[in-house]
This record gives structure tokens, C-alpha cells and sequence, in this order.
């Protein structure tokens, strides 16, 4: 039986972005120094990294960039300090931030290997999920796009495919099995952040499953969740799309809509290590069978995680 392709809307893939100062994650502050120095600081509430983009307006007395690019990882920090050009007078500014999630063009691995997202030994049939802007709303589909969805006969325990941090969980929502039901968005997911920068997120897991926490740090094959029949599959199973951040070209991106948006975010191809190859690109409507390479596994893990990891 030929599995659903389904078409899976990823919000970070739909150029996804925030702007700071309607949001209460992420604040910037700023403090004028005795010696007429300006700091700025930032403090968050998410565990992950983002990309901030602080512009400056009416800036006097100073020669620093109008537009400042940077990267926020711990949960507070300075972000730059402004100095007087004349030190007898401080600096005049008005200033604006945006952010988004991820380490912008981070250095990464194209031909890392990752595990198939469930426990040893366990059968897993591959489709291709289209994308829904192209789908519904006549967008091109973006030439990087690849979304795998991993189904099993029966429910799973979702497992994490690399070592990374929970950075978002979204658990609302009862899983519709409905085969009338083409495409919906109202669909359980996480997104773990790798420690290369890229960006995973797992989709379909049924209401109440999922079993780790932002802020949690997961090994390759900690258990995530349990997966959901969706879109009238009569097979239960989660997608996976690896990404990273590749643009903050916000500018472009407020005046676009589902038809014309460009993603800011670049999407991977990833190979997976399967009892069939140590090595494989997965090609849709193939079986494959899960595998606790220790090979894989042992990248990136201490002594103590490995043992934990491959038992």
C-alpha cells in the first residue's frame, strides 16, 4: 500500500519571524554608563539561539553601525556596547530589534549521519511531504525542500535523531484521523536544536505523548514521543525537517504573502544510518529498518552519554 505523501505546513519554513518588542521571550535593555558609554543588554526566557538584528536611528556621537548584527545563546548577556565619539557629550539613538531562532549560517556537517527517529529494529516505510505553500496557495515549492515522514503499522515511540536541546513543544491538540481531512496545521511538535546550529523539528505526536521538556538536552535515541495517524494514513508516523538559518532579510520579507514568501531558512537533506547502509539518503515508498549505530551514537557524547545512548 502506497503511503500519503502528505503536505506539512513548518511555520520556520514560511519565513517565520519575531519581532522583539511584541513578545516577552526576548528583551533588550540598555544602560548609560557614568563615562557616557551605553550597554545593552538582553535577557530571554528561551533556552535556544537566536539571531538578533538591532538597527539604530537619529544615532549621534557614535561611530558604530547603524545595524547590528548578533548572536544570543545564554538566557542573558550583553549584546554591544556603544562608545561617545566626543567623550565630553553622550550618545543620542533610538533603536529597534527583531529576532529569530537560530545561529545565522551556521557551519554544519551536509553529510552528518543522523538515526532513524525510532528504537532499534523497528520497520519504518518513507514518504516525501510536499510543501503547502506550492500545495494550496500557488507558492514554488523552495529547490531544498525535503521533508521525510517515517510511518509505522502500529504507534511508536518517536525518538531523537541527534544530540540537541528541546527548544519549543507544542502539545494542544487531539489527532483528527479523518481521511477527509487533507491538510491541517493543528499537529503536536518539537523542535530540538543540534549542537552544529541546526534546527530539527518533529511533527505528529499524539496529545499528551510527548515526554521531554524545553530546556532538556536529549541523546540520539532519548525518547520524544508517541506518533499519530494523520491526514486519513491508515499507518501512524512524524515528520522530520532539519533546517538552519540562512537569511534575516526581514525586509523582504513584510510585505510578502503565502504566495510570494521566501523562506529565511535553508533546509538539509539528511543521511540516516539503517541496518540496510551505514549510509542512505531514504527514498520515498522504501522500507528501512532502524539502527542503533554506535558509530553515530558516540559523536558528540561523553563517556557517560554514550553509556546511555547505545544501551
Amino acid at each position: 500500500m502506497k503511503l500519503l505523501a502528505t503536505s506539512v505546513l513548518f511555520t520556520i519554513a514560511s519565513l517565520a519571524f519575531f519581532k522583539a518588542e511584541a513578545q516577552d521571550s526576548f528583551k533588550i535593555s540598555y544602560r548609560v554608563n557614568t563615562n557616557k558609554s551605553v550597554d545593552f543588554d538582553y535577557q530571554k526566557s528561551d533556552p535556544g539561539t537566536f539571531t538578533v538584528l538591532l538597527k539604530f536611528n537619529d544615532l549621534t556621537n557614535s561611530l558604530a553601525s547603524r545595524e547590528q548584527q548578533i548572536t544570543s545563546k545564554n538566557y542573558s548577556g550583553r549584546l554591544l556596547s556603544l562608545t561617545p565619539d566626543n567623550k565630553d557629550n553622550g550618545i543620542g539613538f533610538g533603536y529597534s530589534y527583531t529576532y529569530i531562532r537560530g545561529k545565522l549560517k551556521p557551519k554544519y556537517n551536509p553529510d552528518f549521519l543522523y538515526l532513524i527517529p525510532y528504537k532499534k529494529d523497528v520497520i519504518v516505510r518513507v514518504a516525501e511531504s510536499s510543501f503547502v505553500n506550492a500545495t494550496y496557495f500557488g507558492s514554488t515549492t523552495p529547490d531544498d525542500w525535503k521533508v521525510y515522514k517515517f510511518f509505522t503499522k502500529t504507534a511508536d515511540t518517536v525518538t531523537a535523531i541527534s544530540k540537541g536541546i528541546v527548544v519549543e513543544v507544542r502539545d494542544l491538540h487531539e489527532t483528527d484521523e479523518s481521511a477527509d481531512v487533507a491538510y491541517t496545521s493543528k499537529i503536536n511538535d518539537l523542535i530540538i536544536e543540534h549542537n552544529d546550529g541546526t534546527l530539527a523539528s518533529y511533527r505528529g505526536f499524539k496529545k499528551g505523548s510527548i515526554s521531554v521538556k524545553v530546556g532538556e538536552t536529549v541523546l540520539p535515541g532519548s525518547n520524544l514521543g508517541i506518533n499519530t495517524k494523520t491526514n486519513g494514513n491508515t499507518f501512524y508516523g512524524v515528520s522530520i525537517m532539519l533546517y538552519y538559518l540562512k537569511s534575516v532579510d526581514f525586509e523582504s520579507a513584510k510585505n510578502a504573502n503565502l504566495k510570494t514568501s521566501k523562506s529565511l531558512y535553508g533546509i538539509i537533506t539528511p543521511h540516516f544510518s539503517t541496518v540496510e547502509s551505514a549510509d542512505v539518503i531514504p527514498e520515498p515508498q522504501q522500507e528501512y529498518t532502524s539502527l542503533r549505530n554506535p558509530d553515530v551514537v558516540k559523536k558528540e557524547l561523553s563517556k557517560k552519554e554514550i553509556a546511555v545512548a547505545i544501551k
